[in-house]
């Protein structure tokens, strides 16, 4: 039998070895197009990630890992859909949702199509920017999140407080501190009413300027249900390094500990909370308790906030 995707996938190392072949992607994205009534050009790379990405003209092109790879991926699939869909529908600035399916292949590939961004990542055009050009990113961030963190229907089964307990990002911090952080956890009760549809990803990748200076958010795959502080934890200590006038200009005149306050508490149910505690305040070896977590992040926002 003749496949559109010919190449070999039993796990995930021999995925991550074709995922950004354009050779091997190019006879299945040109199939999509043509199932989807749309115009396929140039087939380009994009920024890799988990899931092979191309763009095609003014299209980008997602095609998931499917289940051979060893990743569950509808999951992804389901979530970022749904994301796109609903950004869309708010006027949330995000890459309109062209299309979506699958195609029951050598390998069952499930796709999204949409509207490529004419955009510099943040993470890029950051250093070059401006006092008040950053203030007003803040500013106009904080616009796009407050219309995004609101509450929504139940979009996918992710307990985030539950799912954090086992989180085995947390593994290398000290026997106190995971004790700590494990009981608080565990005391923790949020209602519906504290639930708010958040990104849950926003990273420098994750966050586009055009010529405009206007923002676009991409990558919704990481949506969940969750606490606003969820969202703000991650632009506070990963998007923003809690720079001084990106702060001000997202959360206004704030309070050092109640910034302090926020931060840990988003952090400590965050999936990748583990990790921007690493990045943003220390070694994991240096966070003996959550007590210590709180002084550093304190230290740290108070030092910018003064600057």
């Amino acid at each position: 039998m003749n496949y559109l995707f010919s190449r070999d996938i039993h796990d995930w190392p021999s995925w991550g070895k074709i995922f950004q072949s354009i050779e091997a992607f190019t006879p299945l994205i040109r199939h999509i197009f043509q199932k989807e009534n749309l115009s396929c050009e140039k087939i380009e790379n994009c920024t890799p990630g988990t899931n092979a990405v191309f763009k095609a003209g003014n299209y980008i092109v997602k095609i998931f890992a499917p289940a051979e790879s060893g990743m569950d991926t509808d999951s992804d699939y389901n979530t970022e859909r749904f994301g796109l869909e609903r950004a869309n529908k708010l006027g949330i600035s995000a890459p309109k949702l062209f299309a979506s399916g699958d195609v029951p292949d050598k390998y069952l590939f499930r796709y999204m199509i949409m509207a490529h961004i004419d955009g510099v990542s943040f993470g890029k055009m950051e250093k070059s920017l401006t006092y008040d050009e950053k203030l007003v990113i803040g500013q106009k961030l904080r616009a796009i999140t407050d219309k995004m963190n609101t509450p929504c229907k139940c979009f996918n089964q992710v307990d985030v407080r539950k799912r954090s307990i086992r989180n085995e990002r947390w593994l290398d911090f000290p026997v106190r501190f995971n004790r700590e952080r494990v009981a608080y956890l565990e005391k923790l009760r949020m209602d519906k009413s504290d639930k708010v549809y958040v990104h849950g990803d926003l990273n420098p990748d994750n966050v586009l300027i055009d010529a405009n200076g206007e923002l676009y958010l991409i990558d919704f795959a990481d949506a969940v249900r969750a606490p606003v502080c969820y969202e703000q934890s991650v632009v506070a200590c990963e998007l923003f390094c809690l720079e001084k006038p990106y702060m001000l200009g997202y959360f206004g005149d704030y309070e050092v500990e109640d910034m302090a306050e926020l931060c840990g508490n988003g952090l400590l149910i965050h999936d990748f909370g583990g990790d921007i505690l690493r990045h943003s305040i220390g070694p994991a070896d240096e966070i003996a308790s959550l007590g210590i977590m709180q002084e550093r992040l304190y230290r740290i926002i108070k030092t910018e906030k003064e600057r």
